[in-house]
């Protein structure tokens, strides 16, 4: 079911995007594009976005501060490790406070590729619209390599973890988890032929568009 990616023009105002390889290049996409105010932020762990500004208290007060004088805002809660944990305020209330609220549901510890363990992704309840991402840069690598949590991977698409992964275990994988309402094949850029990407799409059983992030 391939869509070109320009044609990718999400109107839920509060959208969850899981997968990986790219999911943090997409919401700060999307908070570039997308009218009105923006509040970026998690409901398990992400890094800080650079040159946005950061409600690092989470407090609705500081919040509506920096969104008086700027269009969009990181809020989450500072770990020792650098990154930010979920705020401590309900997603609904940032809700109340921005026209969108964008939020990384899900990690990959920087693989293209992942399967979802039970207790992924964290979609919180108002979520109207979930994006799962996969990086085209995995495809033609082993599985162990390429996967984040490639023993998973590898059960739902019916390889072995040194096998390597094709447009068609990508596909069977995304279409058996069901967790999305639509798909964006990423960094397409890195593909010899890009057209296994628009392969890979009719393979997905949803909306799935594709593309480089990074052009």
């Amino acid at each position: 079911m391939f869509k070109p990616f320009e044609a990718f023009r999400p109107d839920a105002r509060c959208v969850s995007v899981i997968g990986s390889g790219g999911k943090t290049t997409l919401l700060k996409y999307l908070s570039e594009r997308l009218d009105g105010t923006v509040i970026l932020t998690t409901s398990t762990r992400i890094y800080p976005f650079p040159g946005v500004p950061l409600a690092a208290s989470g407090s609705l007060d500081e919040i509506r501060s920096i969104l008086t004088s700027c269009r969009v805002v990181c809020v989450g809660a500072p770990l020792p490790s650098g990154k930010l944990a979920a705020p401590g305020v309900p997603f609904e209330a940032l809700l109340d406070m921005a026209d969108r609220v964008l939020i990384e549901a899900d990690g990959s510890a920087g693989r293209p590729l992942k399967a979802h363990r039970p207790w992924e992704p964290v979609i919180p309840a108002c979520s109207e619209l979930t994006v799962c991402v996969a990086g085209a840069s995995g495809l033609g690598k082993p599985a162990s390599e390429a996967c984040h949590c490639p023993e998973r991977f590898c059960s739902l698409a019916g390889i072995a973890p040194e096998d390597r992964v094709e447009t068609e275990h990508v596909a069977r994988v995304l279409n058996r988890e069901g967790l999305a309402d639509c798909c964006l094949i990423n960094q397409i850029d890195v593909l010899p032929d890009p057209s296994v990407a628009r392969r890979l799409c009719d393979m997905i059983s949803i909306d799935a568009y594709c593309g480089s992030l990074r052009r």
